[in-house]
């Protein structure tokens, strides 16, 4: 039986058929210009808040850049879920205040303003890493349709001050430049989902809200089971396979003989004990009551 695979799943190649490499390129369009805007709106605000600190200006321009701040970093959180592929929350860590002081006090106590803040104080380096894909995919495109569009002259830039070009006049030169447009189209590609990449786990680190941790399954013990671990609880007696205790031991039905425990007996405390929460449970099996008569 053949299995058909989506084009997306292919290796090397299948990023071209993967709806999630162009939204990654979108996202690193976008990511340039915010970065550099990031990088120069809450530069210049924290610094010259910091510079006035003593008066109060300073401290009104420290206050609107953490309020510009925590903004920006919902637009990122919406564009993280959109291109990136998360599902980030809105933070919901603003205590509840009253008066004007203690609300503008909610801001800067706030984690989510501080780790929106770093957010956005990385995004300007995403943006320098955005410009490697980009500047190769637009350079290995020309390349790919090269054979269409011969004579074509390949503009790579500047090295030392002289133009990179390569000039395609003829038809095997255009098919020599085909197959290395391919190749820097699938490396820019593979870089462009590199870069998407560090962006999402940087989003997820710093822009969502924490997931609650799941509560851990409760563990019951039944009256039988009490009674036979409780035959257990005393190590003055000796169990048989039956239940029935010697010496000092436990009675398998409830009485007790010497300093043993009733096994069915009185078991209130022990259910009470066997259903509670334990923590760092892997098997939801019932645990292990052995040290309860202790």
């Amino acid at each position: 039986m053949v299995s058909l695979r989506h084009p997306s799943e292919l290796p090397v190649v299948g990023v071209v058929a993967d709806g999630r490499t162009y939204r990654h390129l979108l996202y690193l369009l976008l990511a340039v210009p915010l970065g550099f805007v990031y990088s120069a709106v809450f530069t210049f605000g924290v610094a010259f808040g910091l510079a006035l600190s003593v008066a109060l200006v300073g401290l009104v321009v420290l206050f609107a850049t953490l309020i510009g701040a925590r903004l920006a970093a919902g637009l990122e959180r919406r564009l993280a879920n959109a291109l990136l592929g998360t599902h980030l929350l809105r933070p919901d860590d603003l205590a509840a205040a009253d008066g004007a002081l203690a609300g503008a006090r909610k801001y800067v106590d706030a984690p989510s303003t501080w780790r929106g803040l770093g957010f956005l104080s990385l995004k300007f380096w995403v943006s320098l890493l955005a410009f490697v894909p980009l500047v190769l995919l637009a350079s290995a495109l020309p390349l790919v349709a090269a054979p269409l569009r011969y004579p074509y002259t390949a503009d790579f830039g500047e090295v030392n001050g002289e133009p990179v070009t390569w000039a395609i006049d003829t038809l095997p030169e255009a098919l020599v430049a085909l197959p290395l447009g391919v190749a820097g189209v699938l490396l820019a590609l593979h870089l462009a989902n590199l870069a998407a990449y560090v962006a999402r786990r940087m989003a997820l680190a710093l822009l969502g809200r924490p997931e609650p941790s799941e509560p851990l399954p409760a563990v019951s013990v039944s009256g039988d089971e009490g009674g036979s671990d409780g035959g257990n609880g005393d190590g003055d007696g000796d169990t048989d396979d039956d239940g029935d205790t010697g010496g000092h031991g436990t009675a398998g039905n409830g009485d007790t003989g010497g300093h043993g425990t009733a096994g069915n007996g009185d078991t209130g405390d022990d259910e009470a004990d066997a259903s509670g929460d334990f923590d760092f449970v892997d098997d939801p099996a019932p645990a292990d009551r052995d040290g309860d008569a202790r």
